[in-house]
């Protein structure tokens, strides 16, 4: 497992725990109880690490490479699960898979931007940056969702939407801003969460939600650290003074009423944990709709829309 710089003193310590299990074989454990004092000594250390990280080392977790991503979600807690491809316009693009399937026996359409697991299906899927034809095919899937009833999930996992020239000559702006447009008219219920990291319009172009969930240790800000520390100071070394001033942990953004909720991680985070983390998420995903479904769609969109409202509102005073 890749170990995060703060993670070090609990990683030597999981290394000695290894050590001594390895030496003890299969036979009787004489050391049993050295091996459950370390083990009491990391949980303890792991407490006191992630119940008081820093902004920057919530980025770090959030980006971390063996966290669960999109397909490993749908994998887990979608059954029946059928694939749709194509924007009907230019193309398939894998920055975003998307289809039918079943969360927990509800019937819906699943959005999931995939950021890959390592460098081949990293870029396979374009790093979950997704170019305007994305974009496009999460509008169709939407719409056919609206057409068969069917309420949405979208899961948030994305640094931004691609920004590259090919896409910017695509119409990279006008799919995202569609999108958002989609999101805020949709007659079915709709939900994201995010999951990993939610990076500026790439993000929000899917999670402009009824209920907006957020993993504890994940993040959601206009910009990453690194770019916002570019442009304010011309020096990407102050990201962590620029992640504390973003405001772009899940605690910050529950605080600010811009998320509903936030979904518990596993101790020591979800890249300790995968199942219990994927786990968590689909019970709080499945909560989440059950009374948006019991909404007429006039009351639905009603309430969507004054809820972003009152967020422009609440800026603005």
């Amino acid at each position: 497992m890749h170990v995060l710089d703060f993670e070090k003193p609990v990683a030597e310590l999981e290394s000695k725990i290894d050590e001594l299990r390895h030496l003890s074989g299969d036979g009787p454990l004489p050391i049993a109880d050295e091996v459950g004092r370390l083990q009491d000594k990391v949980n303890r250390q792991l407490v006191a690490l992630y119940s008081k990280l820093t902004p920057a080392q919530k980025v770090q977790v959030a980006r971390h490479p063996d966290r669960p991503r999109s397909v490993d979600y749908i994998r887990t807690l979608i059954t029946d699960f059928f694939p749709l491809a194509g924007d009907r316009t230019f193309g398939e693009d894998l920055a975003l898979i998307g289809g039918l399937g079943r969360l927990h026996g509800q019937a819906c359409v699943v959005l999931g931007q995939e950021r890959g697991h390592d460098t081949e299906s990293r870029l396979k899927h374009n790093f979950g940056m997704a170019k305007p034809e994305g974009y496009r095919k999460a509008q169709r899937l939407m719409h056919l969702a609206e057409r068969f009833g069917l309420p949405v999930v979208a899961l948030i996992d994305t640094a931004g939407a691609f920004p590259g020239v090919e896409a910017e000559a695509r119409g990279q702006a006008e799919a995202i801003a569609r999108s958002l447009e989609t999101c805020l008219a949709l007659t079915v219920p709709i939900v994201a969460c995010v999951i990993g990291e939610g990076g500026s319009g790439g993000a929000i172009a899917l999670a402009t939600g009824d209920r907006v969930l957020m993993s504890e240790h994940a993040i959601y800000s206009v910009i990453s650290p690194e770019g916002c520390a570019s442009i304010l100071w011309r020096d990407s070394g102050k990201a962590a003074e620029a992640a504390s001033a973003l405001g772009l942990t899940a605690q910050d953004l529950n605080r600010f009423g811009i998320i509903d909720t936030i979904v518990p991680e596993p101790l020591g985070g979800a890249h300790r944990n995968p199942e219990s983390a994927m786990a968590a998420v689909g019970a709080a995903l499945s909560e989440a709709l059950e009374p948006l479904l019991a909404m007429d769609s006039r009351t639905l969109v009603a309430a969507r829309r004054a809820k972003y409202l009152a967020m422009g509102r609440k800026g603005l005073t």
